[in-house]
């Protein structure tokens, strides 16, 4: 079997991309520790890559936590919490609002969410902060150090006999009067919190648009994201589909190259995505419904890598100083393994989001020293 696969979307569009939901204005900035985060530069990268410039989204830390989720899985808690209660959000979104409509409330709520590890975490997260107990799903074989990052939080851990997609219909049954389930991926009925989600993560995008419109970094020519689900990379293509990047990729896990199946059959296909791979946050069998339209339209090429190139990823990120685990050095993975075939050229600067540091520790150390 070949270690990667390149793909032209045949469904490209990317002027049919719609703008980008966003959580409301100072939302995110009422949570604590709440800081926009970097976005580095890594020279040996490009050079590695023969591009320009690489710019590098660092969000191995955000509030704390070891990836990016933060953003999404606290706005959509927000709105979540408010629709169970019978509310809307106030003219002024924040967590202090939602302490008091909680309070008033005062009901008996459980947040709960299926993961792969950083999702869950961040949920657990929220109801930590928010006095709530937490329940979070995980699939047979998530590392030990994933399942303590989620405990660590306070919630209580539930592992599933089975893959990240029964994981998911596992939380979908929990769901009745008391229990919220917060998830990040959609399925027929189940769209409100998942946008919710994917509108979370625009923070993280338009704190890169304000950098590039300021003239702090340059504008990439081209951009990569790693797709799981589909809703991170929905979000990234619904902020830079109409932006001047000549190239925009998307990278999943050979096993699991959901998007790129669905893609070629111009609907949502589900693959089996049983087999193990470092990528744990990218091994999703099913497309999230309401991001695959993004996802479909908004990426001009489609690339399928194996673990040995998100680990040269993680090993190219390191020289560069900076720490990455498996699945938040995916993006790179799919330039690194398809750099000819999609023509980078020394005048490229490329973009790309490292979605979450080294959460599982004896295999980046594995990683970096094999």
């Amino acid at each position: 079997m070949a270690d990667s696969r390149l793909v032209t979307n045949p469904r490209v569009d990317r002027p049919s991309v719609a703008a980008g939901g966003a959580a409301a204005p100072g939302f995110h900035a009422s949570l604590p520790g709440f800081a926009p985060t970097p976005i580095r530069p890594a020279p040996t990268t490009a050079r590695r890559l023969g591009v320009r410039a690489v710019l590098v989204k660092d969000e191995s830390s955000r509030m704390g936590m070891p990836s990016f989720k933060i953003l999404g899985a606290s706005w959509a808690c927000y709105r979540a919490l408010l629709a169970k209660l019978g509310q809307e959000p106030g003219a002024e979104p924040s967590l202090s609002e939602l302490h008091e409509v909680l309070e008033i409330a005062d009901r008996d709520l459980v947040l709960v969410a299926a993961t792969d590890g950083n999702h869950g975490r961040a949920v657990a997260r929220m109801a930590r902060i928010l006095g709530l107990p937490a329940i979070v799903l995980v699939p047979a074989g998530t590392v030990a150090s994933r399942i303590e990052g989620i405990e660590s939080e306070g919630a209580e851990v539930r592992v599933v006999d089975g893959t990240y997609d029964d994981t998911i219909a596992a939380s979908a049954a929990l769901e009745d009067d008391r229990h919220v389930v917060v998830d990040d991926t959609s399925w027929e009925g189940y769209t409100e919190v998942p946008g919710w989600v994917i509108d979370g993560y625009g923070t993280m995008l338009a704190e890169v648009v304000a950098a590039i419109e300021a003239g702090e970094v340059p504008e990439p020519t081209v951009v990569a994201g790693q797709m799981g689900v589909g809703a991170l990379s929905a979000a990234i293509a619904r902020a830079f589909a109409r932006r001047p990047a000549r190239l925009i990729v998307g990278v999943e896990p050979t096993r699991a190259a959901c998007i790129t199946e669905s893609a070629l059959a111009g609907r949502l296909v589900t693959v089996p995505a049983e087999g193990q791979t470092c990528m744990a946050g990218l091994n999703c069998g099913t497309p999230s419904e309401i991001a695959l339209p993004s996802n479909l339209a908004g990426y001009d090429a489609l690339v399928a890598v194996e673990d040995r190139w998100a680990e040269e990823a993680v090993r190219l990120l390191h020289a560069d100083g900076i720490d990455a685990g498996e699945s938040g050095a995916a993006g790179l993975a799919g330039l690194l393994a398809e750099r000819e075939a999609l023509g980078l050229v020394p005048e490229d600067v490329v973009l790309v989001f490292l979605t979450e540091g080294p959460t599982d520790p004896e295999n980046f150390r594995r990683i970096i020293e094999g």
